[in-house]
């Protein structure tokens, strides 16, 4: 999976670090995911499960068709296990993707991430053309994975492409989370924020979600398009505000016109279109981190799940994340070493550079530079950050492995960290993780081992 697991792999805690990687972005894969979530009992009862034990079952017999609609990074691989699970009762359906993966008899068509592009939206256009199709005989399976945001792009009213672009560039450099992001996404769509479930109406939509967001809200996973949305236009236009964002001015008149009641509402919770909708969320971010967490345990190692919920800078979190390694050296608290720290959730980056990186690029290199001032301490610490779908930012590099020897100069990646352009330091100390698009979506991943000099990984 780690394309260049050699060159990274020099030490045994490297290895680890590597291999927790590996089981984590292999758990959250759509095909393991599906397969544990959905079956069919017989031919005509279809059984769906989530991660917290809810379990429901639809009579196939009831269904004139059964359709896959949805989108985002992992959404093909989403529909190419459905197929390998229900078969040839599905009759066809839509999926917009940017790692496309073979299947028989759903749609598979290409967008781009992080910012929507023209191929996108014309795939867009085809998705909404199956979906206005379907009728109260149509069972639509939808497959919602992270990403969906930018790949499934319906410009509203006159908001065009230009416009989206120029909006999600500024969004990604403002440092806003992604539930500010997609307030503003929501509002500048004809599909997100539950319209595609309007669009469908009255068909009966089982929404399968892959959650990359911080607690797993439904409405901000892909930006909710089958779920109700809380956010309003005044939400939206408060993004803009609290983060001083400039706009076209397309976008801002929308959003005034919305929150003076001249547009209509995204669809809420009291909306009769969900009334035929279920939503399951059959995988997230501690699907990875209990993969990894059982990796460490068969290894030797201690490990410990700091949170799946880790937010904000990433080089700050960095920070927080060494400075607990290097309490479990000096005191054994919170455990003892040899010890694996994980934690997941999503961090941020405030661009003021003109490099490149991503936030998990950041993260690493924060890391590397504390870690300079750990070399002291009667151990070594291993650090290394990637986000689960192979491409961090808008990089082609996962993110990176780092510990005491990555820096030599703070300075220089000091300097990196303040330019955003950490990529190109990390690229020559030859620390970048490549994987290539995974096919999984579940938000990041951080692995810290920590280990006295006495312990041989073993």
């Amino acid at each position: 999976m780690i394309e260049n697991r050699d060159r990274l792999a020099t030490t045994d805690a490297r290895d680890l670090t590597l291999e927790c990687l590996e089981a984590g972005i292999a758990a959250g894969h759509p095909r393991r995911v599906i397969r544990e979530a959905v079956s069919l009992e017989g031919r005509d009862r279809l059984r769906v499960a989530d991660g917290t034990g809810n379990l429901a079952q639809y009579d196939l017999t009831q269904y004139d068709e059964i359709i896959v609609l949805g989108g985002g990074n992992a959404a093909a691989h989403v529909a190419a296990a459905l197929e390998d699970v229900i078969g040839d009762r599905i009759g066809g359906g839509v999926v917009v993707t940017d790692d496309p993966a073979e299947t028989d008899r759903v749609a598979v068509l290409e967008g781009d991430h992080p910012v929507p592009s023209q191929r996108g939206v014309e795939s867009t256009r085809e998705l909404l053309a199956a979906a206005d199709a379907a009728d109260e005989r149509t069972l639509v399976l939808a497959a919602i994975t992270g990403g969906g945001s930018a790949l499934v792009s319906a410009p509203a009213g006159d908001v065009s492409l230009e416009d989206l672009q120029l909006t999600t560039d500024a969004l990604l450099e403002s440092g806003a989370d992604i539930s500010e992001i997609n307030a503003v996404r929501k509002h500048c769509s004809a599909l997100k924020g539950g319209q595609l479930a309007r669009r469908v109406a009255p068909a009966t939509v089982v929404s399968l979600l892959l959650s990359d967001v911080v607690g797993n809200d439904p409405s901000v996973i892909a930006s909710g398009p089958t779920v109700p949305d809380g956010s309003t236009f005044a939400d939206a236009i408060a993004v803009f505000e609290r983060y001083e964002i400039d706009v076209p001015e397309a976008v801002v008149d929308r959003l005034e016109r919305g929150a003076a009641g001249e547009i209509p509402e995204t669809p809420d919770a009291d909306d009769p279109v969900f009334e035929t909708v279920e939503t399951y969320v059959v995988a997230d971010g501690t699907t990875v981190l209990e993969a990894a967490r059982e990796v460490a345990l068969e290894r030797g190692y201690e490990p410990l799940v700091l949170s799946s919920r880790v937010r904000g800078e990433a080089r700050e979190a960095a920070t927080t994340h060494v400075a607990i390694a290097e309490e479990v050296l000096a005191t054994g608290v919170p455990l003892s070493p040899p010890a694996v720290l994980l934690s997941g959730g999503e961090t941020t980056v405030t661009v003021a550079g003109d490099g490149t990186g991503g936030p998990n690029q950041e993260f690493a290199t924060s890391a590397a530079i504390e870690l300079v001032d750990g070399r002291s301490l009667e151990g070594e610490i291993t650090v290394a950050a990637v986000d689960t779908d192979g491409i961090d930012g808008a990089t082609d590099a996962a993110g990176a492995l780092v510990d005491g020897t990555t820096v030599e100069d703070r300075e220089t990646a000091r300097t990196a960290l303040r330019n955003n352009d950490v990529s190109p330091y990390l690229a020559e100390r030859g620390e970048l993780i490549r994987t290539g698009a995974t096919g999984t979506n579940l938000n990041d991943l951080r692995v810290v081992v920590v280990e006295t000099k006495a312990t041989d990984g073993d």
